[in-house]
């Protein structure tokens, strides 16, 4: 059976540390994506995102995350995910796959769980997932940094991904 996701009821965020005592948290508002699906396990799962449609709730950090110094959406708007294997037991998931950032793609592994298949009130099916992982932005080529003063840097390396995906029948 194939799926596609329902950005209404889905979210993709990510979340760094900023000079190493807060986070920063943001979300990808447009994307789309695909789940090939035979007896619960998924075969292919396909994500597409518009790095352009980033939100942390600031207009001024938003603009310098789509510039050349991270995203660089000019000459790369798309991040996209392809799975390369599928792990299930019970609702625990293990998605490993290909995340393509500013044209560069690494393996990635994501863990978590899946929901349904269940009946929404109108009478359509839906599935959901919950997934995770964390990244090191710099393997990416997302390399813009400022050291502090008092040690350490502005940005961290490490990036934080939380993918809630809710999906319907194609």
């Amino acid at each position: 059976m194939k799926w596609v996701l329902d950005p209404a009821h889905s979210q993709v965020q990510f979340s760094v540390k900023h000079l190493g005592i807060s986070t920063v948290r943001g979300t990808f508002d447009a994307f789309s994506g695909s789940i090939d699906e035979e007896n619960g396990q998924a075969t292919a799962v396909t994500v597409e995102i518009d790095v352009a449609s980033l939100d942390t709730g600031n207009e001024q950090r938003d603009g310098h995350l789509r510039s050349a110094d991270f995203f660089d959406v000019e000459n790369h708007p798309k991040a996209t995910f392809a799975l390369t294997t599928f792990e299930r037991s019970g609702d625990d998931v293990i998605a490993t796959g290909d995340l393509t950032i500013r044209g560069t793609t690494k393996p990635v592994t994501l863990k978590g769980e899946i929901g349904g298949p269940a009946t929404d009130p109108w009478g359509n099916q839906k599935v959901s997932a919950t997934l995770e992982t964390k990244i090191a932005r710099k393997e990416w080529g997302l390399v813009w940094n400022v050291a502090l003063e008092a040690g350490g840097v502005l940005v961290s390396d490490d990036v934080k991904l939380s993918i809630d995906i809710q999906a319907q029948p194609a």
